[in-house]
This record gives structure tokens, C-alpha cells and sequence, in this order.
């Protein structure tokens, strides 16, 4: 009743193979883009009209329509809530996760959007697979890299002291060491982030554990950028 239903099965027959021979090559594409709009005309309580036509499009052959995707899954999620979104939309976020990197880049840059709508117990599994992050199908794309340290300084809020330190703390120190100088810039405000983060939640005997470990990788460096990245450290805190 929201809509006229022969607008919706208009709309719905996007995905057709044949459609994209006799219309347009990139039809599908325009279906993933209006896709997020055409849920929130519906509600949540008709998701069921959109759910196998979301997962033929995230499965498309295509990977510019998986990205338009990806990039908007977050905000898929607001729309659909959450029990829904561990359902429907948990799977598909997971596949696009292992995709091309010109995929996986629409997830990261909504990575903490997406994550922060997840129950804690959900959320925590992620814990295990941000460190595939800092491996790209280029090593050229520093870009995704940058987005990476970006994201964690948000997710930081996401997780306890002690999730930070054992999985965190260890993406933070590989790219404080990164080959493109944007890339350690903005890993030290990370770093700097994670002690504030320990510091702030009274967990003292981690945030002096990593300041030793700090003053071990960069201070004591035997080449001169490591004990340049402790000084940047020392100049953002």
C-alpha cells in the first residue's frame, strides 16, 4: 500500500540480466544506488519486498554495483534496525569484507557507522578480521590504509582497554611503520588515541605497557624514522 505495486515491480525487475542488454548496461547499478531510499519508502516491516533483490545485487557479477553497496550498507542498517541487520545484512557486510579492494573500501569508510549498530557480543567478532585491513590487493593503495587508521581512531570507543590493546594496538603499530608518510601521520594520533583511551578507563598498567613498548620500537630505533615517529608521538599527545 506504500507504494504502487507495478512501480515496485519495476523497480524489482532492475536485476534482470535481460534488462541490462535492452535498457542500460548499467541498470543494476542504478537499482544498488536507489536501493537504501526505496527500503526507507517502504519500512522495515516491508523489507521483505527488497530482501531477495538486495542479495541478487550484492551477489552481482558487477563489482562497481557490490561497491555502491557497500558503500551504503550503514546506512541500510539505521533503516532496517537491528535485529534485521544481524539477519539480512551481517552476511552480506562479511562477503564484501573478502571482496576487491575497490569493494571492501566503501565498508571501511563506514566501518564504525556499521559496527556501533551491532550488539556488543556481534561487534566483538569483527575484533579478528580489522587486521586483514592492512593487507590490500595493492600495497600502492595507501589510501585504504589512511581510511583504516581513521576508522580505528572512532572504533576505539567500540571496544574495552583490553580488546584495544590485544588486537588494536598491534593494527596501530604496523601502520605507525607504513612506507607512505600520510599513513604513519595519521597512525600516530592513533597511537596517542589508545592511550588516551587506556588513561581514560583507569587501565594504567596497559597504557605503561605500551608506552614501553613504544619507547622500545621508536625510541631506541636503529634507523633514524623510528626515532622520528616517537617524536611525532610525543608532539600529538
Amino acid at each position: 500500500d506504500v507504494i504502487p505495486q507495478p512501480l515496485l515491480e519495476q523497480y524489482l525487475s532492475m536485476t534482470d540480466p535481460a534488462r541490462a542488454q535492452t535498457v542500460d548496461t548499467e541498470i543494476a547499478k542504478h537499482c544498488a544506488y536507489s536501493l537504501p531510499g526505496v527500503a526507507l519508502t517502504l519500512g522495515r516491516q516491508n523489507w521483505h519486498c527488497l530482501k531477495d533483490t538486495y542479495e541478487t545485487l550484492a551477489s552481482d557479477v558487477q563489482w562497481k554495483v557490490r561497491r555502491t553497496l557497500a558503500f551504503s550498507i550503514h546506512e541500510l542498517a539505521v533503516i532496517l534496525g537491528d535485529q534485521l541487520t544481524a539477519a539480512d545484512l551481517v552476511p552480506i557486510f562479511n562477503g564484501f569484507l573478502k571482496d576487491l579492494d575497490e569493494v571492501r573500501i566503501g565498508v571501511l569508510k563506514h566501518l564504525y557507522d556499521f559496527l556501533k549498530l551491532l550488539h556488543a557480543d556481534k561487534r566483538r567478532e569483527y575484533l579478528y578480521q580489522l587486521q586483514e585491513f592492512v593487507v590490500t590487493d595493492n600495497s600502492r593503495n595507501w589510501r585504504f590504509r589512511y581510511e583504516l587508521a581513521e576508522q580505528l581512531i572512532l572504533i576505539l570507543e567500540l571496544y574495552n582497554p583490553n580488546d584495544v590493546y590485544d588486537y588494536l594496538r598491534h593494527i596501530a603499530l604496523t601502520l605507525c611503520s607504513d612506507k607512505v608518510s600520510e599513513v604513519r601521520w595519521i597512525s600516530f594520533k592513533l597511537v596517542v588515541a589508545i592511550l588516551q583511551k587506556f588513561y581514560a578507563n583507569n587501565a594504567n598498567a596497559l597504557g605503561l605497557n605500551f608506552i614501553n613498548e613504544l619507547i622500545v620500537r621508536f625510541r631506541h630505533c636503529s634507523k633514524w624514522v623510528g626515532r622520528q615517529a616517537f617524536a611525532f608521538i610525543c608532539q600529538v599527545g
